[in-house]
């Protein structure tokens, strides 16, 4: 995408809330793999709703960023476990 001076970059701005959807869904991760979203949700199904709109948004503002899908992204894996 060319850049014209005076104007935003798109580019940046979506590489931003990119990094921003990757720190949302870690601390997502850490919440179900030590259990503590307990102590934050009513019910495993839930949790399971809100863990798969963080998925959902950070793969969405991937593709914004022009960025490629983590490795290690099956898209069912939390499926399973919740």
């Amino acid at each position: 995408m060319p850049h014209v001076p005076g104007a935003p970059r798109f580019d940046l701005i979506a590489r931003k809330w990119h990094a921003l959807a990757e720190r949302r869904l870690a601390f997502y991760e850490e919440l179900y793999r030590s259990g503590r979203w307990t102590l934050y949700y009513e019910s495993r199904p839930l949790f399971a709703r809100h863990m798969l709109d963080v998925i959902k948004a950070t793969k969405i503002w991937a593709k914004l960023a022009g960025e490629t899908p983590r490795a290690d992204d099956d898209g069912d894996d939390f499926l399973f476990a919740a």
